[in-house]
């Protein structure tokens, strides 16, 4: 990786410490991450998808908040998003079939940034498992459309692997028929309800690329990186989770 790249990496990876350091407190504070009804997700599995370069510590915050309101949240299991598109999509889906028979029926798939988009490409394979779908500042109409300084790292990937290095991107998630057919895949009608989050704050992903025709979009005002810890983002969810808990709950009550 060039001094550049790797440059640009460290200015975003301040950025969201400063994100998460004044966002966090708020947080906190807030009624909806104080006000916990532990019934209300009524055991639905939920996978949570992290955002580029990120781990399942990333989404620690959202995990906390929806396993306190009775959803059953478990990390994809991706390790740090910087692999192959096709392949982590590949782990998203066992993850997915694994939650689904553990909690007996579909689960949520909520994902950030490019995991918001891994959730998508997992839900278009496999809609009988899924319940709904959470997107957060996801490039949905673009996978290569975020910031040219995190175009410029994922690039940096495939060079390493190129060179032999394992488990990371490589030239065919930029071209060729990997990234044509996850592109087909990515916007591809989904057959699950589907929440997309956006904000036209969001200085990583352009905003317009969050409005997927297949989904909910819902405006907040947050940064990129502090969608997962911001309040407004918890506020829009909470209603859109409920309702799916409650089915669930109906369904299985019925069943």
């Amino acid at each position: 990786m060039t001094s550049s790249s790797t440059g640009q990496l460290r200015s975003l990876a301040r950025e969201h410490v400063a994100v998460a350091a004044l966002t966090i407190p708020r947080l906190l504070r807030h009624p909806v991450w104080r006000k916990a009804n532990p019934h209300e997700g009524a055991g639905l599995g939920v996978v949570l998808v992290p955002g580029f370069g990120a781990s399942d510590l990333s989404l620690t915050f959202a995990s906390t908040w929806l396993r306190d309101r009775g959803y059953v949240p478990v990390g994809a299991g991706v390790g740090f998003n910087v692999g192959c598109t096709s392949e982590l999509v590949d782990r998203v889906e066992q993850r997915l079939e694994e939650h689904a028979e553990a909690t007996g029926g579909p689960v949520v798939l909520f994902g950030q940034s490019r995991g918001g988009g891994l959730a998508r490409l997992a839900a278009v394979r496999r809609p009988e498992l899924a319940r709904g779908l959470v997107m957060l500042g996801s490039p949905l109409l673009d996978p290569l459309g975020a910031h040219p300084h995190v175009l410029l790292a994922a690039k940096a990937l495939a060079g390493l692997s190129a060179l032999g290095v394992p488990g990371l991107m490589d030239t065919d998630c930029f071209s060729g028929t990997c990234f044509e057919d996850n592109v087909a895949a990515a916007t591809a009608a989904l057959e699950v309800p589907a929440v997309s989050v956006y904000s036209k704050s969001d200085g990583i992903v352009p905003w317009q690329l969050s409005l997927d025709p297949s989904a909910e979009c819902v405006e907040v005002h947050s940064t990129h990186t502090g969608m997962g810890v911001d309040p407004d983002v918890y506020l829009a969810l909470r209603p859109r989770l409920a309702e799916w808990a409650a089915e669930r709950f109906d369904l299985r009550a019925t069943g």
